[in-house]
């Protein structure tokens, strides 16, 4: 028998049938039948099952006792619901042994229904991520055994009743991403088992109760994103075992008390986007697990304390836009094991940038922007980093020191060298002088009637058209090492020794005298751009012949052929894709937020990934368009081999942003994880984003379905949540709507914060819920 229509339509001796033949085979008798009976009906009722002739017990998602009654009912992501997911069709009191009811991510609708309250057995409820809507039904707070609840991302409105409080086996309580309103409750200290508490992203006012700190056990606390006013409790300091304190953008007030420092075991402490005054407390300096202090956009004053550069585990600092005084603590550079983000910036720091700061080879990130910093910058930092991120909005003097080494060691050469340099002129003037003279007017700008070099280099000055022509027998095809949109790529080992990639450009016009001009301007510009993970452009040159660009060379080649190469694929482990992915976040975010000007890069794809030995990975290919069309500006350039990359809606618009940067990401990161380019996933997420229902096909898929078959599924925890991090943010990068995407500097930021253990294996985790995840979508403006 094959039950298909919704249990309305249903002949009633159908349904009789089906219920039989549900309830059938009962190994003990232990429960009645009539209880049975009524779970069976209740079930094919719900409208959620049909076309299931066997024993119930074997339905998916539903798991029995040994006297057959239904103890779980967690929906898998393949069953389809039927009657729109209408939440009301369930009737929760045919199920009194129910223990377990995960309904997460599945499209249900309406109220929950106040019968819910009659599952007296239920300790675990995970409604999460759903479209319900209205009042927590007051029932609901009677369900003493409840272990876990979960009603995060709903649209569930009202204020959190005091009778809360009643729930007091819970563990774990999660509201957010809701429409929650009033103040918390006194009565949430009665929870005392709570160890993860998060009403984030809700409407919630008032003050933090100091009642929390009786929750001793509590481990993970997130407040932010509501409307909380009033100050910190120092009541708070009592939670020694909270590892997660997050308070961010909110209306909190007065200062960060001084006990914060009494939370050893912290990992993470995000107080941003408040109203705070006072000093960083020194005693935070006691929580030596410490990984994310984030305390920007307040107004605290006061010094740096030094006593944060020995918490060796911090990878994130940020505490710009304050109003912090006094010098950089050297002692930041302490951090050079752990560092990856520091942002000082907009603040009223003076003094210089402590030499120290040499040593966070690290860091990724680095802002010290907008205060009144003066002197040299350490010589490392010149080489990692845009002069922008020191020289903004500091003192004048500070910038004298952009692209020299120490003023000292060279006031000692100058006083050892003159002499012997005023000599050397003396005797090798007649040879040298005629060529200086043509290098500067080449220098200029000005065309030699030969066509020589009429650029400068921006690497060392040195290195002539001859040489390079040289280097590649004049462009020999047998130093060809790749050719792209833009260009062919050689390989050349300078006069010096040095080994680098040129890039001869396709698109040139010679006789164009104002391409040339925004050429040249627009090279000198990418030029200073220093980022780990871009590649450096070292220089250019400009000739009657030909035009090219030279770069750092990477030993390992572009991405794509590591990808496309088993060998070279299967030593790309898991860790090692995941590095990447950052990697290549961090230079678009860089791009994008980081740049005087941003800079859209317009071809993110494998191709433009370049490996160095150790299989770090640096973007290539950035501003080339710019380059070559600078009449397009923030129009779209479709050329070979980008298609597959390109956001949908350049089909039908020619406006580049830098959400088809992020489009393009999303694409990437697929095919870094999938291990090939992902063409046929990417026509189901598609095809999903734009139907109402769920995609069959995407329920259908597993995490694990999609991973690169030539690794073993990942085994390490935490390299496992990883991987399951980097799809959510992949999948969210490729919605439909640019508006709906993240920011790259969104995305890079939730690259930093590490995430709590995966519930579930990667073999039952569908690629539709972790499409739904949307914790990352960006508020339309």
């Amino acid at each position: 028998m094959h039950l298909s229509l919704p249990f309305r339509f249903i002949p009633t001796l159908v349904v009789a049938t089906a219920v039989a033949l549900a309830v059938a085979t009962v190994s003990s008798q232990s429960q009645q039948p009539w209880s049975l009976e009524l779970e069976a009906r209740a079930l094919l009722a719900s409208g959620w099952w049909s076309g299931y002739t066997n024993h119930l017990c074997e339905w998916p998602g539903i798991t029995c006792n040994t006297a057959g009654s239904i103890t779980e009912i967690s929906l898998p992501p393949d069953l389809q619901l039927g009657d729109d997911g209408n939440f009301g069709k369930f009737n929760f009191s045919c199920f009194p042994n129910i223990v377990r009811l995960r309904l997460h991510a599945r499209g249900l609708k309406g109220s929950i229904p106040s019968e819910i309250g009659t599952l007296s057995k239920l300790n675990y409820l995970d409604l999460s991520y759903n479209q319900i809507t209205g009042y927590i039904p007051s029932s609901l707070w009677n369900l003493k055994n409840l272990v876990t609840l979960q009603l995060s991302a709903n649209r569930l409105t009202g204020p959190i009743p005091a009778t809360i409080g009643r729930l007091t086996s819970l563990k774990s309580l999660s509201l957010e991403w809701n429409q929650i309103n009033g103040s918390i409750p006194f009565e949430i200290g009665d929870l005392n088992n709570l160890e993860h508490l998060d009403f984030s992203a809700n409407s919630l006012t008032g003050s933090i109760p100091p009642s929390l700190s009786h929750l001793v056990k509590l481990k993970a606390l997130n407040l932010s994103m509501n409307k909380i006013s009033g100050v910190i409790p120092h009541e708070l300091s009592q939670l020694t075992q909270l590892q997660y304190l997050v308070l961010s953008s909110n209306q909190i007030s007065g200062n960060i008390i001084p006990e914060i420092g009494s939370l050893f075991n912290l990992l993470v402490l995000d107080l941003s986007s408040n109203s705070l005054i006072g000093s960083i407390p020194t005693d935070l300096g006691n929580c030596s697990k410490l990984q994310l202090l984030l305390l920007s956009r307040n107004f605290l004053t006061g010094s740096i304390p030094a006593r944060i550069g020995y918490l060796s585990a911090l990878t994130s600092i940020d505490l710009s836009h304050n109003s912090l005084r006094g010098k950089v603590p050297s002692e930041l550079g302490s951090l050079r094991n752990s560092l990856e983000y520091l942002d000082l910036s907009h603040n009223k720091l003076t003094g210089t940038i402590p030499p120290s700061f040499n040593l966070l080879h690290r860091a990724r990130r680095l802002s010290l922007s907008n205060n009144s910093l003066k002197g040299h910058i350490p010589t490392d930092l010149q080489h990692s980093f845009p002069p922008d991120v020191f020289v903004s909005g500091n003192n004048d003097s500070f910038g004298d020191s952009i692209g020299t080494r120490s003023s000292s060691k060279n006031l000692v050469l100058v006083k050892i060298l003159v002499p012997g340099i005023l000599l050397a002129f003396l005797i090798l003037g007649y040879f040298v002088f005629p060529r200086c003279l043509l290098l500067r007017k080449n220098k200029s700008g000005g065309v030699t009637k030969n066509g020589d070099l009429f650029s400068i280099w921006n690497f060392d000055g040195k290195i002539a058209y001859k040489d390079i022509t040289k280097a590649t027998e004049d462009f020999d095809i047998k130093y060809c090492i790749g050719s792209g949109a833009y260009g062919s790529v050689y390989k050349a080992q300078l006069p010096s020794g040095k080994v680098v990639a040129l890039k001869k450009l396709h698109h040139w016009e010679a006789g164009e005298p104002a391409l040339f001009k925004s050429f040249k301007n627009e090279a000198r510009m990418l030029s200073k751009i220093r980022h780990r993970n871009i590649v450096k452009l070292l220089g250019f040159c400009l000739h009657r012949r030909c035009m090219f660009l030279v770069y750092e060379y990477k030993e390992r080649g572009s991405l794509f052929s590591v990808l496309g190469n088993d060998v070279e694929a299967a030593d790309l482990d898991w860790t090692k894709r995941l590095h990447i992915i950052e990697g290549v976040a961090h230079a678009l975010s860089y791009m994008h937020h980081n740049c005087t000007l941003p800079i859209i890069h317009r071809s993110v794809s494998s191709s433009n990934v370049l490996l160095n030995s150790d299989m770090v990975a640096s973007l290539s290919d950035f501003g080339t368009a710019r380059l070559l069309y600078p009449h397009l500006r923030n129009r779209t350039i479709i050329l070979a081999g980008t298609p597959v990359y390109i956001a949908p809606e350049l089909a039908h618009t020619f406006a580049v942003t830098e959400k088809c940067d992020v489009y393009g990401f999303g694409v990437l990161t697929l095919e870094i994880i999938m291990g090939r380019h992902p063409g046929e996933l990417l026509s189901l997420i598609s095809a999903s984003s734009s139907q109402s229902s769920k995609s069959p096909s995407l329920l259908q898929m597993t995490l694990e379905d999609v991973l690169d078959p030539r690794l073993s599924p990942p085994s390490n925890r935490q390299t496992a949540s990883g991987v399951v991090m980097v799809m959510t943010l992949a999948l969210g990068c490729l919605r439909t709507k640019p508006k709906s995407r993240p920011t790259m500097e969104q995305v890079t930021k939730e690259l930093l914060v590490r995430r709590p253990q995966l519930p579930k294996p990667l073999d039952s985790i569908s690629l539709q819920e972790l499409t739904n995840q949307e914790i990352y979508q960006v508020e339309k403006k």
